[in-house]
């Protein structure tokens, strides 16, 4: 059923938003209530959270555990610190894909505060500070504008949960209906598999051609397809190889039933990645 997405700074209070939800979800309703987060992994933080790619695969272990969980019964909450509007991004093409509404929760505090809190903590559960600075300074706050990161509840560490709020953004309100991109179908049509690849390697090549008489702020024109890409910055083709992989992965889980729509999929999926 539902998916409550916490969201902010390490030491925000996440843990104990998430865990207020779950009691009250538990009480008022008479659904099951499921806690995902960091916590259940058994992670050292500080080692995760200074290795890029250890830090990837924690995130898509998370995505994994709610897409399992996720049914028209439960309630998930997932409680990390989700400070990457990609992958936000992401979760919102899962709770599509499975129909259910989602909202996101997002634990609002000052730089100062949360390292004030991070050092009240007990020694081993503790971020060093080199690695609280480098997550405050990477982490892209949601905006509700953005429908990935709405309906929003911005809550402050002397806050009260809205919690008949959140409840009515979950329960009342419709999910997000599912568009080309979240369709499936089965993945044994070779023909669609062999678009997705020639079409994903055609617009690589297409950017990297175009990026040569281009400055950033210019929009990229795609063959195949009706939206731009905006380019932002210089992209290598390392980069671009590794978007294109997490791409075709993604859409191998979650393939379209049209065809004509992977080329517009990928302009959308690269410009949501590059920053």
């Amino acid at each position: 059923m539902p998916l409550v997405v916490l969201c902010g700074y390490p030491c925000s209070g996440k843990t104990r938003r998430a865990h207020e939800l779950r009691d009250y979800f538990s009480q008022n309703t008479e659904r099951k209530v499921h806690v995902v987060g960091d916590g259940d992994q058994g992670i050292d933080k500080n080692s995760v959270y200074s290795d890029s790619q250890k830090e990837k695969n924690l995130r898509g272990v998370l995505r994994a555990e709610v897409e399992r969980k996720v049914n028209k019964d439960d309630i998930v909450i997932l409680d990390s610190l989700n400070y990457i509007k990609g992958y936000r991004y992401e979760l919102f093409c899962l709770i599509k894909h499975t129909q259910t509404p989602h909202c996101l929760v997002y634990c609002l505090t000052s730089a100062e505060v949360s390292s004030e809190c991070n050092k009240a903590r007990e020694a081993d559960s503790q971020y060093t500070q080199e690695i609280l600075d480098g997550l405050i300074l990477r982490f892209e706050a949601p905006d509700s504008r953005n429908r990935w990161d709405s309906p929003l509840f911005t809550i402050q560490i002397e806050d009260a949960l809205p919690f008949e709020a959140i409840s009515d953004a979950l329960f009342k309100r419709k999910a997000p209906p599912p568009n080309q991109s979240t369709q499936t179908q089965p993945l044994s049509s070779t023909n669609f598999l062999y678009e997705l690849d020639k079409v994903t390697q055609d617009i690589l090549m297409a950017l990297l051609d175009s990026q040569k008489t281009s400055v950033p702020g210019d929009l990229i024109s795609i063959p195949g397809a009706t939206e731009k890409i905006k380019l932002t910055r210089s992209l290598n083709m390392v980069e671009l190889r590794k978007l294109r992989r997490q791409f075709i992965s993604y859409t191998k889980m979650h393939p379209t039933e049209n065809i004509g729509q992977i080329a517009n999929m990928f302009v959308q999926y690269l410009n949501k990645s590059i920053h």
